[in-house]
């Protein structure tokens, strides 16, 4: 009975969590943080004598993308373009134009024209004259459009530094312009390595799905389709091998196959969904409404309505091919269990990839690489150790429950991608009130049912309840009790960015509240709006830094979604900080572009970007836009710019510290102020 308690208790702080992860885990909110940096620019300093210099460019290009060159042709891409500092020739003389490394040529049907660029790798060289021999560096801003499935437009700001002898590279313009200046130049010179923090950011990422993908395999491995397997496989591999070695091996080769089989899998996800894709995947309201119908499905499943199953005669025939033994048999045994436990592991394993898809990139094939290594781990630790055997529970109604527990949450998540259907297509059916309401009576219904009080198909009778679901009960009891203010506006910050944002709510000021800004319509400029706590919110970039500029404040630009999860829990936890709303409604010009909006945009301003992709709608424009400036596509992401549309810090996306984000906005606001 303790064995049968423990293990409700880890199952419910399994499934608890996985449920929590995914509805309320997404990182990026969407496009799944997808930096384009395809790239590497460095330099050399060739001396020829005191006041004659070639500098040299090198950039090193990622695999398909390529760069064009200053050569290009005025009517196509943009060419590459070199802006010298200072730009009178009171220090130094350019000696012609840039001499470039050999190029590649192919016609664009797109603008009609020779475009002229480089693969892999590309150099230029540029000779100057020093008018003064002591000139202790030179700064160049090189600006050109890198290309593959999308284009970007780069800046990358060099100084060669004369005395020195060495290549400075800055993403940002404020350090690029202070080097050589009396202040910390050497700290400034970290910038160069900004990418490194977006690498790292990426590998936490893929390590919390794979982390988050092996719970959900522990769990499938507590249902009643693969755990009663586990006994059974591995006295096949002990009593069928001739040693206990080859026992051991051929159970190992057992749990290969299974991760080999799902990470195929993830493979084939992967190549359906490319990178570029993503956004307007993730964000559309039919594969929205898709999945919710999905997920739904899989819900009922679990709840015991029917069993979802592939056909009898694919396992047949995977059957007879594991009668054949030796490495292909095993595999082929490998893959009956993935098609017998179908019905168990599907919606765990559907709802996973649902979640990685969202993320982009490589995601899908992590998650199923940690989904697989959870089932397919004690397989091999069982045939090692065949004693731990006798420690496993006896099958029997208690994986009936983790089922039914599955299928509850399951229903919980499907409603969240009905909320984000909705919320893109700005139709406010499913306002927050709804939402809450339906949320609400789905963890009742997991509470009657874990106090034993609501009897479904495939139960067993239960004359008293466990430990485990009485702690499990009560969390959800604690759970519905505290979601039951929100229906009268109460934040829930604990589940902020899981239900729709207070503005899509019957009472956006919470019943009986006010407005903290008493404004009236004319005194919002065009193509503004009152956003998150009313803060002036400008949806149209040129309105935004026309008004920046009227006014002298910061611009800071908020690169959002309507189904972007992390970008409500900003505004609802760091943004509603008195220090941090504080700045925000009086040092800074908000302009939020919405990269998942499908409002179609006027005949005369769509069109086809440079890499060939539909411009239709304001969220084509606004990711277009961010790729092609900032070379990634991610929401939140937040950029702090001058009058001169100039970065004065490095851009952050997701940041839940409120110190850290505050100390952000005041180093760019101070960096304003000094310029």
């Amino acid at each position: 009975m303790m064995r049968k308690t423990l293990t409700l208790l880890g199952v419910f702080i399994l499934t608890a969590t996985l449920a929590m992860a995914q509805g309320f885990g997404d990182r990026q909110g969407f496009g799944g943080g997808q930096k384009f940096d395809p790239v590497k620019w460095s330099g050399e300093i060739e001396k020829i004598s005191d006041t004659e210099y070639i500098l040299h460019y090198n950039v090193v290009i990622e695999k398909d993308w390529h760069v064009y060159s200053q050569f290009t042709p005025e009517d196509g891409p943009n060419p590459l373009r070199f802006e010298f500092f200072p730009k009178s020739n009171a220090t130094y003389i350019l000696e012609g134009n840039a001499v470039e490394s050999p190029t590649h040529r192919e016609y664009s049907e797109i603008f009609g024209v020779d475009e002229v660029f480089w693969k892999d790798t590309g150099r230029l060289s540029q000779k100057i004259t020093l008018n003064d021999p002591n000139t202790p560096f030179v700064k160049s801003i090189i600006k050109h459009q890198t290309c593959k499935e999308v284009c970007i437009n780069q800046e990358f700001n060099v100084v060669h530094d004369l005395v020195n002898n060495k290549v400075v590279i800055f993403d940002n313009f404020t350090a690029f312009q202070e080097y050589g200046t009396d202040t910390n130049t050497a700290k400034k010179e970290k910038v160069i390595d900004d990418d490194d923090d977006d690498q790292n950011e990426d590998k936490k990422g893929l390590w919390l799905i794979f982390f988050l993908s092996f719970l959900g395999g522990f769990t499938a491995l507590l249902t009643p389709c693969v755990f009663p397997m586990i006994p059974m496989t591995v006295s096949f591999f002990t009593k069928q091998s001739k040693s206990r070695a080859q026992g051991i091996k051929n159970a190992i080769i057992y749990g290969l196959s299974i991760i080999l089989i799902y990470v195929v899998l993830g493979l084939a996800v992967t190549a359906i969904f490319g990178e570029t894709a993503i956004v307007e995947v993730s964000t559309s309201v039919p594969f929205n409404i898709a999945f919710f119908v999905l997920l739904v499905v899989f819900a009922i499943s679990f709840l015991g309505a029917f069993e979802i199953m592939l056909p009898q005669s694919w396992a047949n025939k995977v059957d007879r091919q594991a009668d054949r033994g030796g490495l292909i048999g095993i595999f082929f045994m490998a893959l009956a269990l993935a098609i017998v436990s179908f019905s168990c592991t599907g919606p765990i394993v559907g709802t996973a990839l649902v979640e990685s898809v969202t993320k982009g990139g490589i995601a899908p094939i992590i998650s199923m690489l940690g989904f697989s290594s959870a089932i397919a781990l004690p397989f091999a630790l069982f045939a090692m150790f065949p004693g731990w055997l006798n420690s496993l529970p006896k099958s029997g109604g208690w994986l009936n429950t983790v089922k039914v527990v599955l299928g509850f949450l399951e229903l919980a998540l499907a409603f969240k991608f009905l909320s984000n259907a909705d919320l893109v297509a700005q139709t406010n059916i499913l306002e927050r009130e709804i939402f809450l309401a339906i949320i609400i009576a789905i963890m009742i219904g997991l509470t009657v049912y874990l106090f034993g009080k609501l009897k479904l198909p495939h139960d067993s009778d239960l004359n008293h309840i466990s430990v485990g679901r009485l702690l499990l009960g009560l969390t959800t009891l604690s759970l519905v009790v505290y979601m039951i203010p929100g229906l009268w506006g109460a934040p829930l910050k604990l589940i902020s960015g899981f239900p729709p944002p207070m503005k899509n709510s019957e009472s956006p000021y919470g019943v009986g509240g006010k407005s903290s800004i008493v404004s009236s319509e004319e005194e919002i400029p065009e193509h503004a709006e009152l956003g998150p706590h009313d803060l002036l919110s400008f949806t149209d970039y040129d309105a935004g830094v026309a008004y920046a500029k009227k006014v002298n404040k910061t611009i800071l630009l908020d690169f959002t979604g309507y189904a972007c999860i992390n970008c409500r829990r900003m505004e609802e936890r760091v943004w509603s900080d008195p220090k941090v709303l504080n700045v925000l409604r009086n040092d800074i010009v908000l302009i939020s572009l919405y990269g998942d909006s499908r409002e179609e945009l006027p005949e005369s301003e769509q069109g086809v970007s440079a890499s060939g992709r539909r411009i239709k709608t304001v969220g084509n424009k606004w990711s277009n836009f961010q790729i092609e400036r900032y070379g990634i596509l991610a929401a939140p992401y937040y950029v702090l710019l001058d009058h001169d549309e100039k970065e004065l810090n490095k851009p952050v996306s997701y940041t839940p510290d409120i110190e850290e984000y505050l100390a952000w906005l005041k180093e760019g606001i101070t960096r304003f102020n000094n310029n």
